[in-house]
């Protein structure tokens, strides 16, 4: 049982709907939120997504992360530094995309019951948040060439340009983010149980 389903009980398709917005307007907020780290700032988007995934569950955390980035794709300043669907074309498009498949993997952990325990929970966070990585650099890599795209970010060499740029800098926050996300989600349930 998911956080929202112990909160709310049962999911009518105005409930959902309405988590479905709430869940990608929180999303949007953080994206907007940057703190400073180094070697890089880092948004607060990732840590949402977490969030959302986990409270939500598989499905209704992978619809959710379809309408932000719809919301994005018509136009509404959605993503982080209020970017919009332009994003789709820039070296980030993979990492957009690759959100719905973090919703999805964080939420599929929380609906088999693996997120109750604070330390399994950000393991689960860890691994999925890594995973990201996979359609976040296959994008620059091979698909953006492969559509004809030509950009300085475009079909670079793996070690020397991507590893550098596109995971390095971002490997501590996302390990950060990953904890706190899952401090709130099990403390969030365990308050929940005790009510």
């Amino acid at each position: 049982m998911t956080m929202v389903q112990a909160a709310f009980g049962q999911q009518t398709l105005l409930k959902q709907a309405t988590l479905v917005l709430a869940g990608s307007l929180f999303i949007a907020i953080a994206a907007q939120i940057s703190v400073p780290m180094l070697p890089v700032p880092m948004t607060l988007q990732t840590l949402a997504i977490l969030i959302v995934g986990l409270t939500f569950g598989a499905r209704l955390g992978a619809v959710t992360l379809i309408a932000y980035l719809a919301e994005g794709a018509i136009g509404l300043p959605v993503f982080a530094n209020a970017n919009n669907g332009a994003a789709f074309f820039g070296p980030t498009a993979g990492f957009l995309v690759g959100f719905v498949g973090l919703a999805w993997l964080v939420g599929f952990a929380a609906d088999r019951g693996l997120t109750k325990n604070v330390f399994l929970t950000a393991l689960v966070c860890i691994v999925a948040s890594a995973l990201l990585y996979v359609p976040g650099i296959a994008w620059p890599m091979v698909v953006a060439s492969a559509f004809g795209m030509d950009a300085g970010w475009v079909a670079q060499d793996f070690g020397a340009y991507y590893l550098a740029h596109f995971i390095a800098p971002f490997l501590i926050g996302d390990a950060v983010k990953a904890v706190i996300a899952a401090l709130l989600v099990t403390g969030a349930y365990r308050a929940l149980q005790t009510r």
